[in-house]
């Protein structure tokens, strides 16, 4: 999304929240996604000229003063050590380089960057990498670069000032928000190896039956999920091979099921997602809390799994409304909290979305 203010040389961009449908984990390990971008969860950034390079740190989520050590405490609880300048910093360092060891010079010039965001931290959703794609964004106007990177690169750019954080990840976020709207992914080797990037395909938003989104006021840490299974994939451990290859197939058969709009087909992939992802990593890596969304959903008999590595919880009601209100009950008994989504529309111009075109 652009918004362009007043001054020439002011600009704000947004990029949203993203659920993970169909395949995720598999994005790290080579495999196939489905997923969109959540209208009403934004991570937006702004630009302005300024005589000197500035980023400037948020005054909620990059707090450093405090009226007592108690509230340091809290605060520390509910949001953790890092803020969003950190991000901001390496995404401008990867930006930067990018450009440097492809040829495309940048005009020497200076700006002052700053962030907000409305995504709940550690629930899951790619609130980091939303403050990384917004600020991409911004730095390719700015210098007026946009048509000099291509679309299907920025994923990568994205994925690498994460990287730059220690930031675990895939690439699947960062294509559902650098596209927006509804994606399916294609990360195999085969097209990473030729391509330098997997294929992309938007779809029509239009083909997503109604989702909910459910989530816990006290998530958990998303970073901590990936640890044991990517080592166990790297020492060849047949299971979590085979199974990682299955997760990727689940994507497949998504992709074809939303094409039919075939839900009941769509409700038991996104069950067998959650379930083998369980298997693969374990209940003490998922976390009780995040095990307890899953399980409340499904005991109305609605189909869920996480939207990424647990703190929120994407839920389909195939057997329509009745279901539905059985669905917000049992979760507001449960204490969480439970809404439809609403899915973002395409990020892309015209003519990126043009391009695309001609490139399929």
């Amino acid at each position: 999304m652009v918004v362009v203010m007043e001054k020439e040389m002011e600009m704000e961009r947004r990029a949203y929240a993203r659920v993970g449908l169909l395949g995720n984990p598999s994005d790290v390990y080579g495999g196939r996604a489905v997923s969109f971008a959540v209208a009403g969860l934004w991570a937006t950034v702004r630009l302005r000229a300024s005589d000197d390079l500035l980023v400037q740190p948020h005054p909620r989520h990059d707090l450093v003063a405090f009226p007592s050590l108690h509230a340091l405490v809290e605060r520390l609880d509910g949001g953790g050590y890092y803020g969003g300048v950190r991000l901001l910093l390496a995404i401008c360092r990867v930006f930067h380089d990018h450009c440097k060891h492809s040829g495309i010079a940048l005009e020497d010039k200076n700006f002052a960057l700053s962030y907000d965001t409305n995504i709940p931290r550690q629930a899951g959703l790619s609130g980091s990498s939303a403050i990384v794609c917004a600020a991409l964004s911004c730095l390719l106007d700015f210098y007026g670069v946009r048509d000099r990177i291509g679309v299907e690169v920025r994923p990568s750019l994205i994925l690498n000032a994460e990287k730059e954080l220690g930031i675990v990840a895939g690439l699947q976020d960062r294509v559902a928000q650098v596209y927006g709207g509804l994606v399916y992914m294609d990360f195999s080797q085969e097209h990473m190896d030729k391509l330098g990037h997997g294929v992309y395909t938007p779809l029509d938003v239009d083909l997503l039956p109604p989702l909910y989104l459910i989530y816990a006021e006290n998530p958990s840490d998303s970073g901590k999920v990936h640890s044991s299974v990517r080592q166990r994939w790297l020492d060849g451990d047949e299971f979590v091979i085979s199974s990682m290859k299955e997760v990727a197939h689940l994507a497949y058969d998504g992709h074809n099921a939303l094409l039919q709009k075939n839900y009941a087909e769509l409700a038991r992939l996104m069950n067998r997602n959650f379930d083998l992802r369980r298997k693969m990593f374990g209940d003490d890596a998922l976390g009780e809390l995040n095990i307890k969304m899953v399980e409340v959903a499904r005991s109305v008999g609605a189909a869920s799994k996480f939207t990424g590595s647990g703190g929120a919880v994407v839920a389909l009601c195939p057997d329509g409304d009745a279901q539905v209100e059985l669905l917000k009950t049992a979760c507001q008994e449960a204490g969480f909290v439970v809404e439809q989504i609403e899915v973002a529309p395409s990020a892309l111009t015209k003519e990126e979305l043009a391009n695309l075109s001609s490139h399929q």
